[in-house]
């Protein structure tokens, strides 16, 4: 190479990292990309490359992935319960993301694309076999891919580290015409194996129905607004029903169900972030009691229970918003381009 492609070369390379540092002047590890936020208000105000993490609401259960193509969305639900939202860039015109129900067969956190000139692919979670995938990539706020589903780095890393191989993928909707996908909501609107939850009729006052999930941590979902209560166990409804909630305060809680040494259960606070001063306080019997349902239902409720379940009180409705409070959204350069 000649001294003058070598000094032109080295002019190019110098005006790219300019150009780098003047659209991003900022570009420290952890910064947020706007204040603390609800996870709920977060779902549909986030910016592209921008997303919400929020694993404390349900700590174990079954991991479901929906991608909304109409929206650019990815929502993460564990045990049925929503803990994660992130924009996305799926296929481009001509190379559209695929949509139907998935699962990941085959996950490397340092892959190279072997179609596209080996361009990076970090954590990447196979999809199909001819290339379709979800994995870290660009985000420039419309649909870019070759296919795959982009995501920003870190919610890449933590998605990554939560799922298993048979971890189901929903993908559905219409990224040109917006249109043709079910809403995301604090609780998964499908099943484990991508069948769409059906809603209690509106004659029906609740419904037990065990069999659905003989075992598995269960979460209960108690939306204030809908004054619904929903039952899931390993990630499958189980129980719905009516309630009276005597609690206005705007705030979601997650609680979580311990036993002492001498086999009493209490209800304890986790700490969310923006909460962490009442982890570990005691719910109250005085809290309890502005909780009503039927007493049928509540009985099996109970009786279901075991140490380590949750419940999640939140002010959004069952079948759309989402859960979670105090939460930073966090850009999608939070950790360098290059995977560690």
């Amino acid at each position: 190479m000649s001294k003058y492609s070598r000094r032109a070369m080295r002019t190019t390379v110098l005006a790219m990292l300019l150009a780098a540092l003047a659209a991003e002047p900022a570009l420290s590890q952890g910064r947020s990309a706007s204040s603390a936020v609800d996870l709920a208000r977060a779902a549909g105000s986030l910016q592209p490359g921008e997303w919400v993490w929020a694993p404390e609401i349900a700590p174990s259960g079954p991991v479901l992935i929906y991608v909304n193509l109409s929206d650019q969305r990815a929502t993460v639900y564990r045990n049925g319960v929503r803990i994660g939202v992130s924009t996305i860039s799926s296929g481009k015109p001509g190379h559209e993301t695929p949509t139907g129900v998935f699962t990941i067969l085959q996950k490397d956190a340092r892959h190279h694309s072997t179609t596209y000139n080996n361009a990076p692919m970090f954590y990447m979670e196979r999809l199909t076999w001819d290339g379709v995938a979800l994995h870290a990539g660009g985000l420039p706020g419309f649909p870019e891919s070759h296919g795959c589903v982009h995501l920003p780095l870190q919610f890449a890393r933590l998605l990554y580290g939560a799922t298993d191989f048979s971890v189901t993928v929903v993908i559905a909707g219409d990224a040109a015409r917006h249109v043709g996908a079910v809403p995301a909501g604090v609780v998964a609107p499908f099943a484990a194996g991508g069948r769409p939850v059906e809603p209690l009729p509106l004659n029906v006052p609740w419904r037990w129905t065990p069999e659905q999930a003989a075992d598995g941590p269960t979460t209960v979902i108690v939306s204030k607004v809908d004054q619904i209560a929903v039952v899931l166990r390993n990630g499958i409804e189980i129980g719905r029903s009516a309630i009276a909630l005597d609690d206005y305060d705007g705030e979601v809680h997650v609680l979580t169900l311990s036993a002492s040494a001498d086999g009493a259960q209490r209800w304890l606070y986790a700490g969310l972030p923006g909460r962490e001063a009442e982890a570990g306080a005691e719910l109250s019997a005085a809290m309890l009691g502005r909780l009503r349902a039927p007493h049928p239902f509540y009985v099996q409720v109970r009786d279901s229970l075991k140490p380590g379940d949750t419940v999640v009180i939140t002010p959004a409705p069952i079948g759309a918003g989402s859960v979670g409070r105090a939460l930073t959204v966090m850009d999608a350069l939070d950790e360098p381009t290059v995977a560690p």
